[in-house]
């Protein structure tokens, strides 16, 4: 089994640890809604999640309003204005342990660390970034623009370069995968 490293930093965008309890509609209009701007009534106010103070206007995020500054704190460097992560981590290292023998964009779903349904939706944002290229067998590449969002997001949470040992909530077949056994489908199976 893969042993897990120890986080150096929470400073990183995080989504809600109940957003399995979400319908897809619902799932999907908050996701495509985070870091637009949101104004607070008139005379009302929001509050930065991260700094705490009073805002009219912030960045929101599942929920939680950001100020700008704060926002911009927690984007990470090669992210190129996207919010990484730690799915977004999980994404990209599985794709970076695959360049020589690419995992099928099912593996990887599976693998991310949250709900499908979600994991879907973030590897559709990676391939719209410019961050992942998928193949049409379905396989996953890792782009240089992907290779140094990785890079940036690893080193916000833990301080060093990206290793397998950043990644979690891998089922068994993908520990067994990754630790070179083959076992588990990892790739998409040839019809021809």
């Amino acid at each position: 089994m893969l042993t897990a490293m120890e986080k150096r930093s929470d400073h990183h965008f995080s989504y809600p640890s109940n957003i399995h309890e979400l319908d897809l509609a619902t799932m999907v209009t908050m996701y495509r809604s985070r870091g637009e701007p949101r104004n607070a009534g008139p005379g009302d106010y929001l509050a930065c999640a991260h700094s705490h103070q009073l805002l009219k206007e912030g960045k929101w995020w599942f929920g939680l309003y950001y100020g700008q500054r704060a926002w911009d704190s927690l984007l990470t460097n090669g992210s190129e204005g996207y919010p990484l992560t730690e799915v977004e981590l999980q994404v990209l290292g599985l794709a970076s342990l695959g360049r020589e023998d690419p995992f099928h964009r099912d593996f990887i779903e599976k693998n991310s660390g949250t709900i499908p349904k979600l994991a879907y939706l973030v590897i559709n944002d990676l391939k719209q970034f410019g961050f992942l290229d998928e193949s049409d067998e379905g396989l996953l590449h890792l782009t240089s623009a992907g290779d140094k969002a990785l890079f940036g997001i690893s080193r916000r949470i833990y301080r060093r370069s990206f290793s397998d040992d950043m990644l979690t909530g891998l089922t068994r077949d993908a520990e067994d995968v990754l630790q070179g056994s083959g076992k588990g489908p990892t790739r998409q199976a040839t019809l021809f």
